[in-house]
């Protein structure tokens, strides 16, 4: 098979997965150096109340009578991102919002017995949500993800809205048409379509590849941003939180990489509700539960252009866009929903009364 004049021919295997792992161990190293000066995540407390192989389901406490939301973070980095510090913490904000959260974080893919993709990815969520929604009558979840979180969040929506409560999609992807956005283009420009699924994948080869297909989102802007908060204290120490987050890399499964690539970002399979999950097509026509989706307009990512072909086309009723414009000192304005001051001050009393108005 000859190789595409213009794609990373070399990326993933030809450069060698081993030398990217040994990567993810430096930039772990580094860190953890960061983090001697401070800058490790400062967690609210919280205790596990279910796992598996690569993941854990965290419960952060609350009134049982409150409503319930799980929380599905993204299975790249580490799920703190949520809350990273007590000042810039969803999580923290959620719960004094009165909501009691669940977060299901994902674990390192640990060797190469373990390949799950899409579809055990998907009977994870179902496992947490039938644990959340068994502790006491009318607990149903409310279901949020940022970024791939939301994206595996949405699928498993489309596979059983009657299991949850309501969809809150943060800067997730899910139409990747051609055009769509820069960042999708690129990324499938580069990374071949005869990508191995074996073999894990570590995450600064995950974290190369996407400097790669937007330096100016993941090198230029961070660059930019750092400068521009040089003169607000609280400003520099997120974005310092933030470096310390991004060198945290997670290694994935080589599955799990390949069918986001190549189902989702290459064939779009979601959008045009040919993605298959176990035995069932699922798609935008079958995300039947209310729903609010968050768009960064900064953010080239997830633009506007990647969720509302879907959001269209969804029967549900009481779905919403939130437009947020982003904002200096959040490092990256892929997480400003995530960290940002004024995503804090004005989107999430949002996002909180919107599912109070639904429960």
């Amino acid at each position: 098979m000859g190789k595409s004049a213009g794609s990373l021919d070399a990326t993933p295997d030809a450069f060698g997965r081993a030398s990217f792992a040994m990567m993810d161990i430096l930039r772990r190293a580094v860190g953890h150096a960061l983090g001697a000066f401070g800058l490790d995540p400062d967690e609210c407390p919280f205790r596990i109340v279910g796992f598996g192989p690569h993941w854990r389901l965290r419960d952060y406490g609350g009134d049982e009578r409150s409503s319930s939301l799980l929380v599905v973070a993204a299975p790249i980095k580490r799920a703190y991102i949520w809350d990273l510090a007590p000042s810039v913490s969803a999580v923290r904000y959620c719960k004094q919002a009165g909501l009691h959260v669940h977060l299901l974080e994902w674990l390192p893919a640990s060797d190469r017995n373990q390949n799950d993709g899409l579809d055990e990815y998907t009977e994870v969520i179902s496992e947490c949500v039938t644990k959340i929604s068994s502790r006491t009558s009318g607990a149903t979840p409310f279901l949020v993800g940022h970024s791939l979180g939301g994206t595996l969040a949405a699928i498993f929506a489309a596979l059983a809205p009657a299991s949850i409560r309501g969809l809150i999609l943060l800067g997730a992807p899910l139409c990747f048409e051609p055009a769509t956005s820069r960042f999708r283009d690129a990324l499938v420009s580069l990374v071949p379509p005869a990508l191995s699924d074996r073999a894990p994948f570590p995450g600064s080869l995950l974290s190369f590849v996407a400097s790669l297909a937007s330096p100016g989102t993941f090198i230029w802007s961070r660059v930019i941003d750092t400068a521009l908060s040089i003169t607000d204290r609280q400003a520099l120490e997120i974005n310092a939180r933030i470096e310390r987050w991004a060198l945290d890399e997670v290694r994935l499964t080589g599955k799990l990489v390949y069918q986001i690539i190549q189902w989702l970002y290459r064939e779009n399979r979601f959008c045009r509700e040919t993605l298959k999950v176990g035995e069932a097509l699922v798609g935008p026509s079958s995300l039947s539960v209310p729903t609010l989706a968050v768009v960064t307009m900064a953010d080239e990512v997830a633009p506007l252009a990647s969720i509302k072909p879907c959001i269209d086309a969804m029967p549900a009723t009481g779905v919403r866009i939130i437009q947020y414009p982003g904002e200096v000192g959040v490092g990256l304005q892929h997480l400003g929903i995530l960290v940002g001051r004024q995503a804090r001050a004005h989107v999430w009393p949002e996002i909180v009364y919107w599912i109070k108005t639904c429960s």
